[in-house]
């Protein structure tokens, strides 16, 4: 892959955005849309259910468009993002970048890896910008593990451990023909558990394989239900990853705990949003308000989303670089591709994958 060279900022007015898919998450983006309204302005909604785009134009004062076809003929935004099916993210893309706006896509970007490798070359070729949004590292819970980390607080990290206990009722699944299916949706780990597999590799570091069990143990899906993955790290940590969406009755847990040589911390919740454990060999005085960072929260998704908006605005008006862009996007693309292989083949498969 080559780097290209990329559009003119826009400094002189609002950002112009094109919402696509306005289903479950789609309210989230709106709101982190409202939030910077002062640099952004929502001026397209498309959805192939009417009724969708229509209430999504309605709540946003947005032109509404049934394709993504006739949205690309007509807008005048500058960035689309995508808030469809995942299997649907790397042709959308594609073709958006060919009439070379900026995609900013959510998780996961693709269900194949030949899929999320095509759309950071087409986003390059057409000297754009690809966005892969990754709001829960924004959380304030996991902005100071990562801090600890990169300060070198724990030593010798030996241990991780990851646990995704929530649940997703067959209602769920029956709600749209696309969920749960290998093509454009992917399971609980490619799913539901996407954030938590990123996890793994932006806080402790590169992994040198994993092995994987999976199955569907309850739902009438085609994809898995509940997994379990063992991870190797090149440092010669450990670890190891639980997920399932049968929890009964409710989501329960959404939790990383981080085991080192001079420091232990678990960080717990329904998403990984109360630190329930800080102990480290060297204390430091920010340790006493370690609390301060937990919060309330009913919903998986996080408060991620504004702050996530924020770097993306940056970028656009030529002030940063992307915290996670397409690269960034296929690192942890490449760890569930790798659990996949893994959990078909019944071995341990090592990364990186051939290219």
């Amino acid at each position: 892959m080559t780097f290209a060279p990329q559009k003119v900022a826009i400094r002189d007015r609002k950002i112009r955005f094109a919402l696509v898919g306005c289903g479950r998450i789609s309210r989230n983006h709106i709101e982190a849309m409202k939030h910077h309204s002062h640099d952004i302005e929502l001026v397209d909604v498309c959805d192939v259910n009417p009724q969708a785009a229509q209430q999504a134009a309605e709540l946003t004062g947005a032109t509404p468009y049934l394709s993504l076809d006739a949205l690309l003929q007509h807008s005048q935004a500058d960035i689309a993002v995508l808030a469809t099916p995942s299997g649907l993210h790397s042709s959308q893309a594609i073709a958006i970048a060919k009439r070379g706006l900026h995609v900013m896509t959510e998780k996961p970007m693709a269900t194949r890896w030949k899929d999320g490798v095509a759309m950071v070359e087409a986003c390059d070729q057409a000297g754009i910008r690809l966005f892969v949004v990754k709001q829960n590292r924004r959380n304030a819970t996991l902005q100071r593990l990562k801090h600890a980390i990169e300060k070198k607080r724990f030593g010798r990290i030996y241990m991780v451990n990851v646990n995704v206990f929530w649940t997703r009722p067959q209602e769920y699944y029956d709600s749209a023909k696309w969920r749960g299916t290998w093509e454009f949706d992917g399971g609980a780990f490619m799913n539901q558990a996407s954030h938590y597999v990123d996890l793994l590799d932006w806080l402790i570091g590169p992994i040198e394989s994993v092995q994987s069990f999976m199955g569907t143990l309850a739902r009438d899906i085609q994809v898995e239900d509940t997994g379990v993955m063992s991870i190797k790290w090149r440092s010669g940590a450990l670890g190891s990853m639980n997920v399932t969406m049968l929890t009964y009755p409710k989501n329960l847990e959404g939790s990383i705990t981080v085991i080192g040589e001079k420091g232990t911390v678990r960080i717990g919740g329904v998403a990984v949003n109360d630190i329930q454990h800080w102990e480290f060999l060297e204390p430091e005085p920010g340790d006493a308000e370690i609390r301060d960072a937990s919060y309330q929260t009913t919903s998986v998704y996080g408060f991620g989303h504004p702050m996530y908006y924020e770097n993306v605005i940056k970028v656009l008006r030529g002030e940063a670089e992307p915290e996670t862009d397409g690269r960034e996007g296929l690192r942890s693309l490449e760890v569930l591709i790798a659990a996949y292989m893994a959990a078909r083949d019944g071995r341990r498969v090592s990364l990186p994958l051939d290219y």
